[in-house]
């Protein structure tokens, strides 16, 4: 597989990440008009009786409250936040950092979802192309990314890069990982708040 040069994925805070969220933070990391311009995206895109995958998940899945899935599945890093979650369908606990293989079956969801939470992977392209093998023909992911950040556990490339070049470095992940049609990039921001910029590809097959 295609290698991104090391030195993106360093952090300043290399200790094991079970210890960074062995505390659970039952927070908002965007502003509500940003939670909701999210929320408006998934509505649009995501249809109502699909498997979904939440990663990197947490308390709370920002999908719309109105529409029925199937099996909403959360992984994350804090059984607490996850067991939390009211959209969850069943959730389990799993480093991506330490094992970017997703634990499931091929072609199991319809969407994989990851909200404000991509710039904290060291091992990106491994873990889309996991992505790639667990979603069906057709599948989305959906990978959305602000501004904020906990600066010690985000990644190298999101303190030297501007948010033009950060977007494109996920549409790199996705075509490094392969399986995957091109990428496309909706702006949502909101005026006044958080921005958001939601990168979206779909499973090719």
């Amino acid at each position: 597989m295609p290698l991104l040069p090391r030195e993106l994925f360093q952090r300043l805070d290399e200790s094991p990440d079970e210890n960074f969220y062995c505390e659970p933070r039952l927070v908002t990391h965007i502003d509500d008009a940003t939670i909701a311009a999210l929320t408006e995206v998934y509505r649009e895109l995501v249809p109502a009786g699909a498997d979904v995958l939440d990663l990197m998940s947490s308390w709370i899945s920002h999908l719309p409250p109105e529409v029925d899935y199937g099996r909403i599945v959360g992984l994350g890093m804090n059984r607490v936040e996850l067991a939390e979650n009211p959209r969850l369908t069943s959730f389990l606990v799993h480093d991506l950092n330490r094992c970017p293989e997703l634990p499931f079956g091929d072609a199991t969801f319809d969407a994989v979802l990851n909200a404000v939470s991509i710039q904290y992977l060291t091992r990106p392209v491994e873990v889309f192309a996991s992505v790639a093998r667990v979603l069906r023909a057709g599948g989305l992911s959906l990978v959305a990314t602000s501004h904020r950040m906990f600066p010690t556990k985000a990644v190298a490339a999101w303190h030297s890069l501007g948010p033009g070049d950060r977007v494109r470095l996920i549409g790199t992940y996705f075509e490094l990982a392969g399986g995957f049609e091109p990428p496309r990039l909706i702006d949502r921001s909101p005026r006044g708040a958080d921005p958001l910029w939601v990168v979206v590809a779909r499973r090719s097959g």
